[in-house]
């Protein structure tokens, strides 16, 4: 258990670390332009989902973020106690990975955001591409579970450009991002109806791809 918990804890701070340093440098480099920021920031992502996926995947699952946990949860593959240590892990990881981007680029470790991301369309925005994350898991682990990686970071490289919110996707990132003031960043004001939207639409997904699959 104790390499499991290291695994997600460095994971998602490798992850925070890609998602917040990317930002910072295409932000830098992008001249104003917030498309070529975007899409700076868009493809390291979702490399960066592939590479730690396969990594860590065989040690703890990969979850890298609380609405999968919930997911597995839901499916009684992973217990309430260990999927509450995950998500302990995955937050106090994600923090740390914004602290150690904020180190390599000179900015003040702590920074909360003033980015405002709020309203009803990018609400849904994180309902649909959490459903659409956990949907992606769950239907390659049914038909090609080698593939997990590879869809994972296609599916979060295609969610930042269709989905209004550039699709965290993730309640642990989503708290790690709140405390950047950067690209990257989010209203800590706005954190909570963000994770509200990703982990109801983790659980539908869960339970839609249940029945999809005749698993009850």
């Amino acid at each position: 258990m104790a390499r499991r918990l290291f695994a997600e804890w460095l994971g998602t701070l490798f992850l925070l670390a890609v998602v917040v340093g990317s930002g910072i440098m295409a932000e830098r480099l992008s001249g104003g332009n917030d498309a070529i920021a975007l899409l700076g920031n868009t493809i390291p992502t979702g490399a960066i989902l592939v590479v730690l996926i396969l990594i860590f995947g065989p040690i703890s699952g990969a979850h890298f973020n609380p609405a999968v946990t919930l997911a597995f949860a839901l499916r009684r593959e992973i217990s309430p106690r260990d999927s509450m240590a995950y998500i302990g892990v995955q937050i106090i990881g994600g923090v740390a990975g914004v602290i150690l981007a904020h180190a390599m680029f000179g900015n003040p470790l702590f920074d909360p955001s003033t980015t405002a991301r709020t309203g009803s369309g990018q609400w849904i925005g994180e309902f649909v591409a959490t459903f659409g994350l956990i949907a992606t898991i769950l239907g390659c682990l049914k038909a090609r579970p080698e593939a997990v990686a590879y869809a994972v970071g296609l599916f979060i490289t295609a969610g930042y450009w269709f989905t209004s919110s550039t699709s965290f996707a993730n309640p642990a990132v989503t708290i790690a991002r709140g405390l950047t003031n950067t690209f990257a960043g989010i209203d800590p004001a706005h954190v909570a109806a963000f994770i509200a939207a990703q982990l109801t639409g983790a659980v539908v997904a869960t339970l839609v791809f249940r029945w999809l699959h005749g698993e009850g």
